[in-house]
């Protein structure tokens, strides 16, 4: 897609994560006109009639796709944009329905050899009885991601199952893995480091990830070379069980709370639309590798296409 002069950019969308959406078109659609591309802005809604019209009207070359949540990054648009014919930034249909499932994408993690948390799947209807894991435990929705909706469950603490707050009728319950937050962005078939995130708010939660100073990144992260070795290893590896193609960004805990045991990695996700915002990760990675905000955009509509 090298030939690409019109990029379309579709951002805002109807999840919980509208409001990160808005900012990551924005700034990928700036960088995009430093990378000399024609662009044009598409808000989206829930109606795919109206997507496919506003979509059709700009005459897009490729779709650099800037929606995060429910309908942007798990699988429906990219479906849709199959069906139109239109090449697309980030991972294809499968991919990121796989990876907007979590507890589908643990499986694959766990055929893959990558290691994942303790956990299982609560319903409804099963949220009233006793603790479903040893305390503490970490409760979150199935498709939702910037993590919306996670709860950390302490001692002494309610449990958010028994007044169940979320929309679906179930969730993902996993043991809370101590120690330090990573994250790896994959651009193609590598990694291209691992960052440390550290936040006053006890984990990486929406308000850290987005808010000015809600958190620090620290890159490259000071962890032993080898344990930085494997993160990049294992960010690769569920890059590639879950099928990603473009950029993707994995998300571990760094285990190394236990005196005289060996630090322990574990995968938490992977976002097949990393956010494109002033805070966000991936930049700042690239950046770390020489690699500019235009020039990181521009790879991305090179390598775009339809399933």
């Amino acid at each position: 897609m090298s030939k690409a002069k019109r990029v379309t950019v579709l951002m805002g969308g109807a999840s919980a994560e509208r409001d990160v959406s808005l900012r990551s078109g924005a700034a990928a659609a700036k960088a995009l006109e430093q990378a000399g591309f024609e662009v044009a802005l598409v808000d989206c809604g829930r109606d795919p009639a109206e997507l496919v019209r506003a979509i059709t009207e700009t005459r897009p070359d490729v779709v650099f796709n800037a929606l995060h949540g429910r309908f942007g990054e798990d699988g429906c648009v990219q479906g849709v944009l199959n069906l139109l014919g239109v090449p697309y930034t980030h991972s294809g249909l499968l991919a990121s329905a796989a990876a907007m499932d979590k507890a589908f994408a643990r499986a694959l993690f766990a055929s893959a050899g990558i290691p994942v948390a303790e956990g299982r799947v609560i319903t409804r209807a099963e949220s009233t009885g006793p603790d479903p894991l040893p305390r503490p435990f970490v409760v979150k929705p199935l498709n939702e991601g910037s993590s919306v909706g996670v709860f950390i469950v302490r001692e002494n603490q309610p449990s958010p199952l028994t007044g169940w707050p979320f929309d679906a009728d179930e969730v993902l319950v996993e043991s809370f893995i101590p120690g330090r937050e990573l994250t790896v962005a994959v651009m193609g078939d590598r990694a291209l480091g691992v960052l440390e995130i550290t936040s006053e708010h006890g984990f990486y939660d929406y308000e850290a990830k987005y808010a000015p100073g809600g958190s620090r990144h620290i890159m490259p992260a000071p962890i032993a070379p080898a344990d930085y070795a494997e993160a990049c290893r294992l960010a690769v590896a569920a890059h590639k069980a879950l099928g990603c193609r473009g950029v993707s960004r994995a998300d571990l805990r760094y285990d190394d709370t236990t005196p005289g045991a060996a630090p322990r990695l574990v995968m938490l996700e992977v976002n097949t639309q990393p956010g494109m915002t002033a805070t966000s990760l991936v930049p700042e990675m690239a950046a770390y590798q020489g690699i500019t905000f235009p020039e990181l955009v521009r790879w991305m509509v090179e390598e775009a296409r339809c399933d």
